[in-house]
């Protein structure tokens, strides 16, 4: 299974790749749709790399998994052999 992220939700007025708490997503296959709270998200791109994309056609940019020194892991984009900031750009829910 792959999918594309298509929305997030912040956990407070800052917006940054870690304050996201929820995201929303596609099913690239079957077109099914759901939700998934961070940790649960984050453990699944874990022990599926390269499954979760943001964007599509030449706009498609892999989401990797960030462990910070200090605080949580989190879900940030990864494109051009660099971190990108393309999940904060989603449309909220």
């Amino acid at each position: 299974m792959a999918i594309e992220i298509t929305h997030v939700r912040f956990g407070g007025t800052i917006k940054t790749e870690d304050e996201i708490v929820r995201y929303r997503w596609k099913n690239t296959g079957t077109g099914t749709t759901g939700e998934s709270d961070k940790p649960t998200l984050v453990a699944w791109v874990e022990s599926n790399p390269g499954a979760a994309v943001v964007g599509s056609g030449t706009n498609r940019v892999q989401v990797g998994v960030v462990d910070p020194v200090r605080g949580r892991k989190y879900l940030r984009t990864y494109a051009d052999g660099k971190w990108t900031n393309n999940l904060v750009n989603l449309p909220t829910f």
